[in-house]
């Protein structure tokens, strides 16, 4: 049984879908593969860290005081 041919989204190239392909079923191989950008995080030191903790813990007490302040 012969594979069906699929035209790429991206190349417009025809390719053979074939089972266990990775990616996308409508990019070929070439263009499903993934992108080597890295792991998408970043490392942070001691000092980041700490300055986000203070960022988030100051919206959260924003956010607090905005729905439970008493109008008068």
């Amino acid at each position: 049984m012969a594979f069906p041919i699929k035209v790429c989204v991206a190349c417009e190239e025809e390719f053979e879908l074939k089972p266990g392909k990775p990616g996308f079923a409508n990019r070929c191989p070439e263009c499903s593969e993934p992108e080597a950008t890295g792991d998408g995080k970043q490392r942070m030191d001691a000092d980041e860290r700490k300055n986000i903790a203070e960022v988030n813990e100051a919206r959260r007490q924003s956010m607090r005081n905005l729905l439970y302040r008493k109008d008068s």
